[in-house]
């Protein structure tokens, strides 16, 4: 009854400004029920406005005095807001009726037009409302090793095919229970004609809600010969351009039902993992003199440092290397692997593209065929991709270049020039003093120096082969 009297006295005050503006009378029937109906969609939102303003206001003011996490989710996923939008609809269908006669065309689009907007609010409601209710339950300590989050997206998508065939019910006017009888039959034809586009927006839906890829992730995927950065994504494709510059089109759901690498977790973290080793030959591992120990001090001033804590524990007696109490490096004086490893543990902590933060150690790996692997393992704080190419390669550079001032050699494969001049050498065809204009006793380690000279001393009288 109320709501008959307002509406009556909208329409006297719409016909009555109408006619006083000098609309014609015989217009007047038309024009006043399409301003009646603008007028009541106005009415409506900015109730709906005003009713959302009071309670998001409220719900600021119950969270300062106490903290309610369902009520701080509600206003995260905008739930307030999207349960405000169901108030037009239900106001403009209340007064619909007074604009227009119940059987004029006007009457039966409006009606549509409104119900589908309450359908769509209401998914939109229950969907915020489910993510909500979702983040509630993760907090839970009973439920946090529980897939909620999947049980959530299950009833999203339940809701969702609700609503889509609710839709549609009201677009050719029929009812729901009659789609959903004949939706079995013609589900058939739809998954054979729209396979991929349903795989895809079912990818694409997955990708969206968990995060997975972003424009400008970088991917790598083996199998697909993919490693580049996502330039696009849509509903059926996911665009990436390889490093080789050539671009790729993979379907979204090849990245939901296969495996791929992305390396967006590295980028945030600003650091970039280093992870190479050089194999030592074991027969140059030996243990460290007082004499070798001394001279090492001059080679670098955070080693001599590292070496005399290191002897003034082992007077002491502790003979503790890891996990040292006076923040030592991982590393020993007892033999000149270990040396170098403390060494190299102190050189990788003062590099400026090293990050500090993050794990860093060198280590030995198991023995192998061709030697003792020492590794190296850190992050480098620049990711970009050239910058850490050369911080690596600097890094790897050093650590070869060292090893001979540590007696350490690295393993290398003979090649066809090695096994020549060592065919030379035995027959003393060549000068053993000098090799394509290099000193011989720069390139060979301690132990063939010494046999190098006996073999001059032998071989003196040797010529030089004529070339």
């Amino acid at each position: 009854m109320n709501t008959n009297k307002l509406a009556q006295a909208l329409l006297s005050a719409i016909k009555d400004l109408l006619s006083w503006i000098g609309i014609p009378r015989q217009s007047l029937d038309t024009w006043d029920e399409i301003l009646f109906l603008i007028l009541i969609v106005l009415i409506s939102f900015i109730f709906a406005a005003i009713v959302h303003k009071l309670i998001l206001h409220l719900s600021k003011r119950i969270l300062k005095r106490k903290n309610i996490g369902f009520l701080s989710s509600l206003i995260k996923y905008g739930a307030l807001r999207k349960l405000t939008a169901i108030i037009p609809p239900l106001l403009i269908s209340a007064l619909l009726p007074f604009a227009f006669d119940r059987h004029s065309q006007w009457f039966i689009i409006s009606d549509k037009i409104n119900w589908i907007y309450f359908c769509v609010a209401l998914i939109f409601s229950i969907n915020a409302i489910l993510n909500t209710v979702g983040d509630t339950l993760k907090n839970s300590k009973q439920l946090q090793n529980r897939p909620m989050k999947g049980f959530i997206q299950i009833l999203q998508v339940i809701f969702t095919c609700i609503t889509v065939i609710v839709i549609i019910s009201i677009l050719i006017n029929k009812s729901p229970f009659n789609l959903i009888t004949g939706l079995g039959a013609f589900t058939a034809i739809l998954m054979l004609i729209f396979k991929d586009t349903i795989l895809g927006f079912v990818g694409g839906v997955l990708i969206s809600e968990n995060d997975m890829v972003r424009i400008g992730d970088w991917i790598e995927m083996p199998q697909n010969d993919v490693n580049g950065i996502v330039t696009d994504i849509t509903l059926t494709i996911v665009k990436v351009q390889n490093f080789d510059n050539t671009i790729v089109t993979i379907p979204p759901y090849s990245l939901v039902s296969g495996s791929f690498i992305n390396w967006r977790g590295m980028s945030d973290s600003g650091g970039r993992r280093i992870m190479r080793e050089y194999a030592l030959k074991l027969d140059y591992i030996k243990p460290c003199t007082p004499e070798f120990l001394e001279k090492m001090k001059a080679f670098d001033a955070d080693l001599a440092r590292y070496i005399e804590a290191k002897q003034r524990q082992a007077a002491a007696g502790k003979t503790v290397n890891t996990d040292n109490p006076a923040g030592l490096v991982n590393g020993t004086i007892d033999t000149n692997a270990g040396l170098f490893r403390a060494y190299m543990t102190l050189y990788l902590q003062r590099h400026p593209s090293i990050s500090k933060d993050m794990l860093l150690m060198v280590r030995t790996l198991a023995p192998t065929a061709n030697g003792l692997p020492v590794q190296i393992y850190c992050f480098s704080s620049n990711t970009d991709w050239p910058s850490y190419e050369s911080i690596q390669a600097e890094i790897m550079e050093h650590f070869v270049s060292v090893l001979p001032a540590f007696d350490l050699y690295p393993f290398q494969n003979a090649d066809a020039r090695d096994s020549i001049v060592s065919g030379l050498i035995e027959s003393g065809k060549i000068d053993l003093s000098t090799i394509d204009g290099i000193p011989w006793h720069t390139i060979l380690p301690a132990k063939e120096k010494n046999t190098a000279n006996d073999d001059t001393a032998a071989h003196a009288t040797a010529q030089p082969a004529k070339e």
